[in-house]
């Protein structure tokens, strides 16, 4: 119709990859018409989503000539020829690496929810784990660590290294701790249900009354200061319920909870790239221990779950790739742990309607792209 240029105006949300694909799209519809494209893309966090902006200049050979920074907000100037309409070349920033990129999604979403709802900060219950050592690091660099306060609440399975590495990584950050012994309340919770209890052994119902213990403090110190609670579960657990409702699940937005355990590992690497003079911002020894919830003695999730080298391939082909029980065999699984995994992934789904939400980085995170019904009579 005689257009020389095409603008398309965006609101593409982040997912891993994404700025490949879009510019994948634009290369098609440039070579296809003959005409350069200039694409402007939202940035900012809404609810799980956070827009990345990475707006960009195509040019009619379907060449990226300009790109702007992601996750920024910008107004860079493209020139258009007088005559032709064909934009000039400018700045071409170079496309994030996976860990950078995951990582600013994460920053950025939890910035915008925090600050667009007016909280004056935030709560982390920080347990000397990796995944509360990444929350706590995402909210401050988010927020700031002013607006940050962390609370220990140690039991009698918590270890002092958990102790020591919780409070170092607090220091290091500049974020203020409180240290909240649960035992009194656990111990009060205990005494209180002796009789109903009477004859019966220890099972998950004592770790879920620590996890709960620890909820009632948190929700307690949101209540009285305003600040918003940031739950510290991750995908994986998410997705087999290794989670405990109105305890470690509560609260009003979940950071990472789109990102599995191995991927927390690999932020935990990258952040620490990027220490200053203060030292890393999470210790050494919090990545490289064996994961644990400390809820009873000598607990690790290996004791309940597959490792997580075999748990988060297996939760990827079925939740993002939707592949089958068959599918995910043949690339190397053994059927009865595949069939375990998504037997616990079907049985977690009504914990899941009841989790806070969170940042969005996968095509399909659990929300508004998972549709699994809570009440079937299939099995695998």
């Amino acid at each position: 119709a005689g257009a020389r240029v095409l603008l398309n105006i965006n609101a593409s949300p982040f997912e891993i990859d994404k700025q490949d694909e879009r510019e994948h799209i634009l290369n098609s519809r440039a070579t296809e018409t003959g005409l350069p494209i200039l694409y402007v893309n939202l940035v900012g966090g809404q609810d799980e989503l956070v827009f990345d902006g990475g707006s960009c200049v195509m040019a009619a050979d379907g060449n990226v000539i300009a790109r702007a920074a992601a996750f920024a907000e910008a107004m860079p100037l493209v020139e258009l020829d007088d005559a032709t309409g064909a934009p000039q070349p400018g700045e071409l920033t170079e496309q994030l690496a996976l860990e950078e990129s995951v990582y600013s999604a994460l920053v950025l979403g939890t910035r915008d929810y925090v600050v667009k709802h007016g909280f004056p900060g935030v709560v982390v219950g920080l347990s000397g784990g990796i995944d509360s050592a990444m929350t706590l690091t995402i909210a401050s660099d988010a927020i700031g660590a002013d607006k940050v306060r962390a609370v220990l609440m140690p039991s009698r399975y918590t270890s002092q290294m958990s102790i020591d590495d919780a409070i170092a990584q607090a220091e290091t950050l500049g974020v203020q701790h409180t240290t909240l012994p649960i035992e009194p309340m656990f111990q009060s919770v205990l005494d209180t249900l002796a009789d109903e209890f009477a004859g019966l052994e220890p099972d998950t119902t004592e770790e879920n009354i620590q996890a709960r213990c620890r909820g009632i403090l948190l929700m307690a110190l949101s209540n009285k200061s305003g600040r918003m609670v940031l739950t510290t579960g991750n995908k994986s657990e998410m997705a087999v319920g290794y989670a405990t409702l109105y305890g470690d699940m509560a609260g009003g937005f979940a950071p990472i909870k789109d990102c599995s355990k191995t991927l927390v590992y690999r932020l935990a690497r990258y952040r620490n790239t990027l220490a200053g003079e203060e030292g890393p911002a999470i210790p050494e020894r919090v990545i490289t221990r064996p994961p644990t919830a400390e809820l009873r003695e000598d607990q690790k999730d290996s004791d309940s779950l597959p490792d997580y080298s075999v748990l988060d391939p297996i939760l990827e082909a079925f939740i993002v790739d939707d592949l089958s029980v068959d599918d995910i065999v043949a690339l190397g699984y053994e059927r009865a742990v595949v069939g375990r995994v998504l037997s616990m992934v079907k049985r977690a789904e009504y914990k899941r309607r009841q989790a806070p939400p969170g940042v969005r980085i996968s095509s399909r995170a659990f929300g508004r792209d998972w549709r699994y019904p809570i009440t079937s009579g299939y099995r695998w």
